[in-house]
This record gives structure tokens, sequence and C-alpha cells, in this order.
């Protein structure tokens, strides 16, 4: 009798070895959903602004806007010669990086007071959020009580009938407003970076002999610097896009110094009806908002050593 050889199953492989792509099991179908609600809400949006940009789209040739006439590059030329795009360009982008300075270091001691557990702290992280989820609408409809002429603001200063939503002081007062509004964010971001430092550290840090401040510097700043890096990237992009805190806070027309881009861009479509030179508004915004994206991409990049 010979001798048979037996074949291993076609199936039977070593234990880590590497499966062959053609092997793999792929279920690219998952990404439809996905895919579709990604096309429905972003690209198919984008691309009508893109069109709409180029056409002279105004009240009149509104109930026919895809045989609107074409303009060309006419609208991006107008916006940024003959229309204070520039202006509001410098404005909201002034506003935000000033928000975004002031309330990193005020989410971040907050933070740092809340790490430790202590009596009451549900409570105080509780009190600290109600900033952030009160809506835009009711936080401008308050503040504009508080800021009017003879108001609570100038009674606890002592002054008298100052113009805080009108004139120069419109800016600071936007500020002022935006910056109590928005530093929740920073600081639901750096609890998350403080619960992700190892306990061991703390340990390892007290037995070294570590004081407050080196502790602070050489162990917690370490873990924090992704979630504040995402948080500040996050916090501009949200004071730069802001619309209803501005709109209910100043009024339409809203004065020069707080004339931001999202609020020029609704003045022209739905006052002005400039339905074209607003959508090429629009797409030049995104110019300002892709900047600190692609920062925070690139920073990200250089961190994890992944090549561009």
């Amino acid at each position: 009798m010979t001798d048979v050889k037996t074949q291993p199953p076609a199936t039977t492989r070593v234990a880590g070895a590497p499966v062959r792509a053609g092997r793999r099991h792929r279920p690219l179908w998952m990404l439809i959903p996905g895919a579709l609600l990604t096309l429905v809400v972003i690209v198919i949006p984008l691309l009508t602004a893109a069109y709409i940009s180029l056409t002279d789209l105004d009240q009149y040739t509104i109930r026919e806007w895809i045989r609107s006439p074409f303009a060309g590059i006419g609208n991006y030329t107008e916006a940024l010669t003959d229309s204070p795009l520039l202006h509001a360009v410098a404005v909201s982008a002034g506003y935000a990086a000033i928000v975004t300075v002031i309330t990193l270091p005020i989410g971040v001691a907050a933070a740092l007071a809340t790490q430790d557990k202590f009596r009451g702290r549900g409570l105080v992280r509780s009190i600290f959020l109600i900033p952030y989820v009160l809506p835009a609408f009711v936080v401008g409809t308050v503040w504009r009580v508080i800021l009017q002429p003879d108001g609570v603001v100038d009674g606890w200063l002592g002054t008298d009938r100052t113009l805080w939503l009108n004139g120069p002081k419109s800016f600071w007062a936007l500020i002022i407003v935006q910056t109590w509004a928005s530093w929740p964010l920073i600081y639901l971001l750096a609890v998350s970076g403080l619960q992700a430092v190892d306990p061991d550290v703390h340990e390892a840090a007290a037995l070294d002999g570590a004081g407050w401040w080196a502790k602070l510097w050489h162990v917690i700043f370490p873990y924090l610097r992704g979630p504040v890096s995402l948080a500040l990237v996050i916090a501009f992009l949200h004071n730069v896009n802001n619309f209803t805190l501005p709109f209910v806070l100043f009024g339409i027309p809203a004065p020069h110094d707080v004339e931001t881009l999202p609020v020029l861009t609704y003045v022209e479509s739905f006052q002005n009806f400039r339905f074209g030179l607003s959508a090429a508004m629009a797409v030049l915004s995104l110019l300002l908002v892709a900047v600190p994206i692609v920062a925070y991409l690139r920073a990200v990049r250089l961190t994890t050593g992944e090549e561009s």
C-alpha cells in the first residue's frame, strides 16, 4: 500500500499569519447609508451653493433659478471688492480668536477645580454646563435686557446710559456674552482629557515628591494637549459661524462693529435678495473655516508621525 499524504484543509492557516486581501470580508455595502447621508446633507447643498454663486440670482430670477443669468466670478469679485465682506471676516475672526483665547484658561481651570471628588461635585459640574446648554436665542434675549442703557450692567458699574449694544462697545459686549456662553465647551473636553490620566501616574509623581506645579506641568498638561487642541479648533469654528447670538443680541441691521460674516450673509440673502452674492460669500467663508481645520490635522499628523 502506498502512503497517502493528507493535505490540510483549504481554510486552515497558521495562527497569526496575515490574511490575503482577496479573502477578506469587506462589507462595503454598510457604508451606503453614511454615504447617502453625506451626499444629501453636505455634497448636494455645497454644489448647489457653488452653482448659485456663479449666477445673478435675485428676487426677480428666483422662480426660475436654474435659468438665471450666468455671472461667472462676478459675485466673487464684488464680494472681495465692493461689499463689506473683508470687514465682516475681520470682525468674525477677531472676536472668535479673542473669545477662544479667553475661554481656554477658564475652561481648564474649571476642569482642574472639579477633578478631585468632593461633596456636591455633580451639582457644581451641572451648574457649569448651564451657559452651554441654554439655547442661543435665550442667552441673547437675556443679555440684551441686561445690557440695556441704565440696565443691570450700568447699575453694577455705576455708569449712566452706556450704549453696550451700539457703537464701539458693542464689539466687547459680543465678546463678553460669547465668552459666558461658550467656555463650558473647553471645560467639557478638558474634563475628558483629565479622566484619561492614569491614576498610577499621579501616585508615581507623589512618590517622587513632585509639587503641585510640577505635577500640573509635567503630568496633567501632556494629557490635555490633544483634547484642548481639539477644543480650541471647535470653539473657534463655533464662534466664527455663530449667527443666532449676534442676530438676537443686536438685531438687524447690526452695528458696524459687530457685523459678522453669518449676519452679513443673511442680510445679503433675505434683505437685499442678492442670493448669488450671498452664496459667493458663503463659499468664501469655507476658506476661513478650512484654515484652523487644516492646521489641526497637520499638527495631529506631525504628532502621530504619519506622513502627509
